[in-house]
């Protein structure tokens, strides 16, 4: 990607009309790690000190289940979001939007500029790991997960802050981060189970729905 496509989407975010801009900007916003890890956040709270009241014990079993989920994607996202966030600025990649005066091998390590913060993207990378988590969480529906990570990301190429080589990185390095995650709960026997070879599956799978009593 970064030899054979940033330069002709650099050019192209140049010297073209960006008539999909506004449609990037309302979609990207949904990748920020921001409300992600405050929903995550509350949650395992809530459930965490919900669970210390007298319950039975099956519903207690249920409530810790929701503690070790909440976990799960608090650490998938805030462990890539700040790696990357730390990686972006020690590598210094210019964004499309220096692309006439830096091209695409323009880099000013620890600039500290935005305008030197593209690579990785760290939306992608917040998309990576979030819906990678979900797929894990929710194998049943990853082909849309993977539809909706690759859109976020590509939200990024839309609104020409990014390449595509710097969004292919973070949506890779944060679906990486979420599997390493889910495989670390497994070593600990928490939320998964792990088989070599193989991707880390659910102890308990879960349901979108309620199952009906039987009568």
């Amino acid at each position: 990607a970064f030899f054979t496509l940033d330069a002709p989407m650099g050019a192209y975010a140049t010297h073209t009309p960006n008539v999909l801009f506004p449609i990037g900007e309302k979609v990207t916003d949904f990748a920020r790690s921001g409300w992600i890890l405050v929903v995550a956040g509350l949650l395992f709270l809530g459930a965490f000190f919900y669970s210390r009241r007298p319950m039975p014990h099956r519903k207690r079993f249920q409530v810790i289940y929701t503690t070790h989920i909440a976990a799960y994607v608090f650490l998938s996202v805030a462990i890539s979001s700040l790696i990357a966030n730390i990686l972006k600025i020690a590598i210094g990649r210019a964004r499309p939007t220096q692309y006439e005066e830096w091209g695409i091998f323009g880099f000013s390590p620890f600039h500290g500029d935005f305008s030197f913060e593209s690579f990785p993207s760290g939306h992608s990378t917040v998309a990576g790991a979030f819906m990678a988590a979900l797929a894990l969480l929710l194998p049943r529906y990853r082909v849309f997960f993977l539809i909706a990570a690759l859109w976020l990301g590509m939200a990024r190429v839309i609104i020409g802050v990014h390449y595509p080589s710097d969004v292919i990185a973070g949506l890779s390095f944060g679906a990486w981060t979420a599997l390493v995650t889910a495989i670390a709960f497994s070593r600990y026997g928490l939320l998964f189970r792990f088989t070599s070879g193989r991707l880390p599956r659910l102890r308990r799978p879960l349901r979108l729905r309620p199952v009906k009593a039987s009568t």
